[in-house]
């Protein structure tokens, strides 16, 4: 005669350990597929790179003549592309940064740009899925080596990076999101591009 009070915490114990078991191939399953997006990371970016120029040229085309004046008035605080450059797991955490932050300002007030609205989805659409890949990969890596692989001088860039795009940011506010601020920003974010693509050369 069985006791069906043990038989059940058998049970249970075997369900725990089977869920366990699930739970552990999964997260190994999932890192191995985020150790080859690593690999593939290179080529992947630099493919998502020349598409989100493209998309940036076709959102309006032309820059407008009547927005030329006011051109000048951009200063940004620093040139963003001359910011320095990582090692490998740093330039990827920079470069996430750096896709973050063009992703958060091309979420704000757009009303006023008459942009084309596919090109500006389908912009934002390859922005996130280039951060989450970069993301992604981050999150296997320190798995894998249990590290933080964040240094002073990445904290320091970073601080920069922010900077950078605070003063865009502060720009679209004063001049009231208008169409020119819009074109005036929607060429100054090329160069953003230009420190992506050193980074992405760095893995």
């Amino acid at each position: 005669m069985y006791d069906k009070k043990a038989v059940y915490v058998w049970i249970q114990h075997e369900l725990a350990g089977l869920c366990l078991l699930h739970v552990c191939l999964t997260l190994l399953f999932s890192i191995e597929i985020s150790s080859q997006l690593c690999t593939m990371l290179h080529f992947q970016q630099n493919k998502m790179n020349k598409e989100i120029l493209e998309l940036l040229k076709k959102m309006s085309g032309i820059f407008p003549s009547q927005c030329i004046r006011e051109r000048t008035a951009f200063k940004p605080t620093q040139e963003v592309s001359q910011l320095p450059l990582f090692q490998k797991d740093n330039a990827k955490m920079a470069m996430q940064e750096i896709l973050q932050e063009i992703f958060n300002i091309f979420r704000k007030n757009l009303t006023q740009s008459t942009w084309d609205g596919i090109s500006i989805v389908r912009f934002q659409n390859r922005l996130y899925q280039q951060i989450q890949q970069l993301e992604a990969c981050l999150k296997a890596q320190m798995e894998k080596d249990l590290t933080n692989p964040e240094s002073e001088d990445l904290q320091h860039t970073s601080w920069r990076v922010k900077q950078y795009f605070q003063g865009i940011d502060a720009f679209l506010k004063e001049k009231q999101y208008s169409l020119c601020a819009w074109e005036i920003i929607r060429v100054e974010i090329p160069r953003c591009f230009v420190l992506t693509d050193k980074l992405n050369r760095t893995l």
